[in-house]
């Protein structure tokens, strides 16, 4: 899965990155034993590790440890560099909710020895998304709601509204380093709550403002053979 779908549109909407950003919750950060950044933390997901809702998430042989991070995600309808903040929504054609999912110990030992991690993070099926509700439909992007149940129990909560770096910040930083393409999809950040998911575990996340669900994921975990 290279394509994600936006709510109103029969056209699929090719993929060329997804650019992920770390901490972007002060109670997320504090979970983790990390300092609050100063600047947004960026790492990337091939396009390759989409994976729709109804999909499977398979955790690689090469980990005992995979862990959720529920997420508000972005679609970038309009491309541009270096885009100043005051015009940074304007380039989102969309919101969703996706997972962040992550080999935590190959992260860990990674970091141990000063190497990427990009293998814990980038692996195939670690970026489940939903379907795109279009941007003109989210009256205010900033008091989004995301939610994550695994097997009908709810694991990690989180609004928009405790961001660190806020959307046009995150668009204007990303886009000086990175040149942003319609189609990119940008992952927020994970509130606190994050933990291990096994074989077997079934993960609904959902989007909502206002009481209202916008968008919604469902994909199930299992191990590699």
């Amino acid at each position: 899965m290279t394509s994600v779908s936006l709510q109103g549109s029969n056209n699929p909407i090719s993929i060329s990155k997804i650019i992920c950003v770390g901490r972007n919750y002060a109670e997320h950060a504090m979970e983790m034993n990390s300092d609050l950044p100063t600047s947004p933390i960026l790492f990337l997901k091939p396009a390759s590790a989409l994976l729709g809702t109804g999909g499977i998430v398979v955790r690689p042989s090469i980990s005992k440890e995979l862990h959720h991070e529920v997420e508000v995600t972005v679609l970038m309808g309009k491309g541009g560099k270096a885009i100043p903040e005051r015009s940074a929504m304007e380039h989102i054609a969309g919101y969703g909710v996706g997972l962040d999912m992550t080999l935590r110990d190959v992260q860990s030992e990674a970091k141990k020895k000063g190497l990427p991690w990009t293998l814990a993070k980038g692996f195939d099926t670690s970026a489940p998304v939903s379907e795109f509700v279009p941007a003109g439909v989210v009256s205010d992007p900033h008091r989004l709601t995301i939610e994550l149940r695994i097997n009908g129990e709810v694991r990690q909560k989180g609004s928009t509204a405790d961001f660190i770096f806020t959307l046009p910040r995150l668009i204007s930083y990303i886009s000086r380093f990175f040149t942003l393409n319609p189609g990119d999809v940008i992952f927020t950040g994970t509130p606190e709550g994050v933990a291990e998911t096994v074989p077997g575990d079934m993960l609904e996340a959902t989007l909502g403002e206002a009481g209202k669900s916008l968008a919604r994921l469902n994909v199930r975990v299992e191990g590699s053979e």
